[in-house]
């Protein structure tokens, strides 16, 4: 896969269009295919592990006034401070986080099983030393957010599959926590997001993780050879 490029993105690739909310890609050649969310909740908008590009701020003002920008994975920090200095907002993220908000030049609030008065559920996937990760639920529009679990980039997926889960996780998928979910939309932090029979593409994601782990890691050892 490639390195991550720091700088600013000229353009962006949009992915996920739906009612009240999109993503991008900030760096479409990237192999890392990092992906970034907005949605508008009651007028506001809320966007999740961005990555900045020219024309983004006019693309959000499309949707409402932003109102904050949250951190779902200790290792997305991103761009998530400049965006919410630029729109004076805070950056939220879980209160269980630790070790990231020192990361973070802009004002932090902390949220537990609730993203403010948003409606999303929060809900921990990982909490380690070396991985914390929170999922975002919202029932009404069945929208569930993972940022790291599960993706869809060619990295996380053995062979068809459409979206697999990380290969960190395939010896142990993280059944209890994403089973419990019936979404009609799921946004990834890596790759476009799945919305067609998102329930079905999930559940099976997660029962043959283990099954097909030595084929997803051949996948992503051929993947990151120079040629």
């Amino acid at each position: 896969m490639s390195l991550r490029i720091d700088e600013r993105a000229t353009d962006f690739r949009e992915i996920d269009r739906f009612d009240g909310g999109f993503g991008w890609i900030a760096h479409p050649k990237e192999g890392m295919q990092r992906a970034s969310h907005a949605l508008a909740i009651d007028g506001d908008v809320w966007v999740f592990d961005p990555v900045d590009a020219d024309g983004l701020d006019e693309a959000l003002a499309e949707l409402g006034t932003v109102t904050g920008v949250v951190v779902m994975l200790d290792r997305h920090k991103r761009d998530a401070a400049e965006i919410a200095t630029r729109h004076d907002v805070p950056v939220y993220m879980p209160k269980w986080f630790d070790g990231v908000s020192e990361e973070i030049d802009a004002p932090v609030v902390r949220f537990t099983d609730s993203l403010a008065d948003t409606g999303l559920e929060a809900h921990v996937m990982k909490d380690g030393r070396s991985w914390q990760e929170v999922a975002l639920y919202e029932p009404d529009r069945r929208i569930l957010l993972v940022p790291e679990s599960v993706g869809t980039a060619s990295y996380f997926r053995a062979g068809g599959e459409p979206l697999g889960v990380h290969p960190m996780r395939r010896i142990a998928p993280p059944r209890e926590e994403l089973s419990r979910f019936d979404p009609e939309h799921i946004l990834v932090g890596h790759g476009p997001g799945i919305h067609e029979d998102a329930s079905a593409v999930l559940a099976t994601a997660l029962d043959t993780a283990r099954r097909r782990l030595p084929r997803a890691y051949a996948g992503a050892f051929w993947g990151m050879l120079p040629f």
